[in-house]
């Protein structure tokens, strides 16, 4: 993806003020927002890889475990938003050059030419 995201915790919000998210998901504990933050912004940023080129029906399984169990052995933390065909995984941007790594060494392809030559 070739934003950049923040993700916020809104506890006694059932919906943002405005519209410029592009996840959300309400559960018991408040409100998840995910939404693109500028380069420049400032605390959590967040870089997202997207399995869109990949799609599959919900009904195959493994597709997101494939992603996120090399990323939680090499000890890199995630946020996941899933799509009806894809998922949404974001990886802290400091860490965004080993996640790459990581991933390709598990047999996955990257793209990673939306990504600023300073992240990878």
């Amino acid at each position: 993806m070739p934003s950049v995201f923040a993700v916020e915790h809104l506890p006694h919000a059932t919906f943002p003020e405005d519209d410029e998210w592009i996840a959300l998901v309400r559960a018991p504990e408040g409100l998840t927002v995910v939404r693109e933050t500028w380069p420049t912004g400032s605390g959590d940023r967040w870089i997202g890889l997207y399995g869109g080129a990949t799609a599959h029906s919900l009904d195959v399984p493994g597709m997101l475990a494939a992603i996120v169990g090399p990323l939680a052995e090499a000890a890199i933390p995630v946020f996941v938003a899933s799509t009806f065909h894809a998922d949404l995984v974001l990886v802290p941007e400091p860490r965004v050059k080993e996640a790459v790594a990581v991933l390709e060494d598990a047999g996955h392809r990257v793209d990673t030419t939306h990504l600023r030559s300073a992240d990878i």
